[in-house]
């Protein structure tokens, strides 16, 4: 989880108990609520019905039967569910990096970001259904395991559903998952692309060659999408002033955070917000900007 979110408002959010780190609910907020930003995992599996779902600002339409992984942190509201909608919620920190064949639960971009359709959907409901009920069950250091026993079936489950990444983008894919994994620490600091080049000790070239054969964005716009998309969670979620955003995000004046953010969302911060609690279009689509 950033560390960032220390600085916002506590979001209700359906928390799993403290004994475990791994719980059950219908959905990790109320339906219908206001945007909030998530403070665990969540693993959400849509009902015979259709779930909408709004994560960082994408409107997902998930089918009966799919699955839906949303991270800690990220800006979430979700629409009415269907009554048989599941979510297994989870506190990061519960895996290692390498504890799950090909999988670090706490990478922002793992598997199931997007609705991911799953074989055998009621398989997964019946897993989803023993760990909320085990979850309901009496405390220990033996339930405590067997949820996490679970949650790793679950988890790599999930894995197996994702679409096969293409071999032919292997190195540059590595590069850039380090890439990523510095940027998530590092982009309330420093928005320079030199810095993380030398800090994961390759060049700037090599940094964007990745960034554009993974993304289509280059490291620079990787960079800067990143440090944009914190800047909308916390004016869409907590009830921090534009210049408080600047500060946490490393701008030291307002005026040159409102340069920032208007270059990349094409609204003011005072815009954005307000068309985001009051307007009927949405959240306004990111503009592309200049390298």
């Amino acid at each position: 989880m950033s560390a960032l979110i220390q600085h916002t408002e506590p979001a209700p959010t359906r928390l799993p108990p403290d004994w475990s780190g791994i719980g059950g609910c219908a959905l990790p907020v109320a339906a219908d609520a206001a945007t909030v930003l998530l403070d665990s995992h969540a693993l959400v599996l849509a009902g015979t019905g259709p779930l909408d779902a709004e994560v960082d600002f994408t409107e997902h339409l998930c089918a009966p039967g799919t699955a839906l992984w949303v991270r800690p942190g990220q800006a979430v509201r979700f629409g009415e569910p269907p009554g048989d909608t599941a979510t297994i919620v989870f506190r990061s920190g519960l895996f290692g990096p390498e504890e799950l064949p090909d999988l670090a639960p706490d990478d922002p971009s793992g598997p199931g970001a997007r609705p991911l359709s799953v074989p055998h959907p009621e398989s997964l409901r019946t897993a989803f259904g023993n760990l909320t009920a085990d979850a309901d069950g009496p405390p220990g250091p033996v339930a405590a395991a067997l949820l996490r026993h679970q949650l790793a079936a679950v988890l790599l489950r999930l894995r197996l559903a994702e679409p096969a990444v293409d071999p032919a983008g292997h190195v540059e894919g590595r590069t850039f998952e380090r890439f990523q994994r510095r940027l998530e620490e590092g982009y309330p600091h420093t928005r320079r692309v030199e810095d993380y080049a030398a800090e994961l000790g390759c060049s700037v070239r090599t940094l964007t060659r990745a960034s554009l054969a993974l993304t289509g964005r280059t490291a620079k716009q990787v960079v800067d999408d990143r440090v944009a998309l914190q800047a909308r969670r916390l004016l869409a979620a907590t009830p921090l002033s534009v210049a408080e955003v600047g500060r946490i995000l490393g701008f030291g004046e307002p005026t040159n955070f409102g340069r920032f953010f208007h270059r990349e969302t094409g609204l003011s911060p005072g815009q954005f917000r307000g068309r985001y609690a009051t307007g009927p279009d949405g959240i306004p689509g990111q503009r592309r900007p200049t390298d």
